[in-house]
């Protein structure tokens, strides 16, 4: 029973899913997916997800995440408390509350994204970004996101009185936790690995610190653009339902053992549209179904019967019913 615990563990604290921890996600999503643990079962309903359909991609981005946003912004023991529960009522309204929490920390997380990126200088090769109005909770958040949209190395610090909390992201080739140990002269405390770090220092020394590590990475050589490394080239014609189902067998994907990506060449686009007001692009490849999530900005640059190159992984769109074939795009390359 304690498997389908391990596997959202193992999957939400991005541990890599090879070998022995494989297996135990692998097993745990088994007993997760009949499940009869009250609160898991309470959340799964809240969130809209069906009991047996419950893969990593699941876990990650969707229960994941509830049972996180209350610790990041009251108190984790209600997630604790939820899993615990005996009661069917305190399940239910502990599951709502999550969901609620998580969704107050969606529009948080939003909004201080955006407030993050009126402070960005593109000329520098980290970006140090502060501001009192962030949660210390989801400063984790703006510093990944804005890491990945700008591929530099980012530091989101929320300001206190005395005491500022820190949490920094990195790209490949710059440690994190490394570069930031070369000022802990001002810093109460630091800890991380290369990727990902988390310090505190006292708000008066916030502005020397942005100074110190602006001037210590200044000495990087030009960051390379982030690439997208895919498996594959294939045709549209090779692209099937059954290899889908045969790809499946590689599940569960995640971390340290992502889903394969494919590229084809010279696809023919059509019924382009977007999606999600306006954050999401859709259009047909060779006549096969295409979602692009985050691309809909690129519905002014397409033109139906154009030629492109695109990245994406196969799935199995399940609507109403029915399954079709679906390529969900990483990246398009106009010719």
């Amino acid at each position: 029973e304690l498997l389908q615990f391990v596997a959202l563990a193992t999957i939400c604290d991005l541990i890599p899913l090879i070998g022995l921890n494989r297996a135990f996600v692998y097993e745990g999503l088994k007993i997760l997916n009949r499940t009869t643990n009250l609160g898991l079962l309470a959340l799964i309903n809240e969130a809209g997800i069906r009991l047996g359909n419950i893969t990593s991609f699941e876990i990650g981005f969707i229960l994941g995440p509830r049972l996180n946003a209350i610790g990041r912004l009251e108190h984790a023991i209600e997630a604790l408390r939820l899993l615990c529960t005996k009661d069917v009522t305190k399940a239910r309204n502990l599951a709502r509350l999550l969901n609620e929490t998580n969704a107050t920390r969606q529009k948080m997380t939003a909004s201080a994204i955006e407030e993050a990126k009126l402070l960005i200088d593109v000329n520098k090769k980290v970006h140090v970004l502060s501001s009192k109005a962030w949660s210390m909770g989801i400063i984790g958040l703006i510093a990944g996101k804005i890491s990945d949209e700008y591929y530099r190395p980012t530091i989101a610090i929320s300001l206190g009185e005395k005491v500022s909390k820190g949490s920094a992201r990195s790209i490949d080739g710059v440690n994190i936790v490394e570069v930031i140990r070369n000022f802990e002269d001002i810093l109460i405390d630091v800890g991380g690995h290369p990727g990902a770090a988390g310090f505190s220092i006292e708000t008066q020394h916030v502005e020397i610190f942005k100074s110190r590590i602006e001037k210590h990475l200044d000495n990087l050589p030009d960051l390379a653009e982030q690439t997208l490394e895919v498996d594959v080239i294939v045709e549209t014609k090779q692209l099937t339902k059954s290899l889908v189902d045969e790809l499946q067998k590689f599940e569960p994907f995640g971390f340290g053992n992502p889903r394969p990506i494919f590229t084809t060449d010279a696809v023919q686009i059509s019924d382009i549209r977007t999606v999600g007001e306006g954050k999401h692009l859709k259009f047909k490849a060779d006549n096969i179904d295409t979602i692009a999530f985050g691309m809909g900005e690129m519905v002014a640059t397409l033109n139906n019967g154009q030629s492109v190159n695109l990245a994406y992984t196969p799935e199995i769109d399940t609507y109403n019913g029915s399954e079709k074939l679906q390529l969900k795009v990483k990246d398009i390359k106009t010719n």
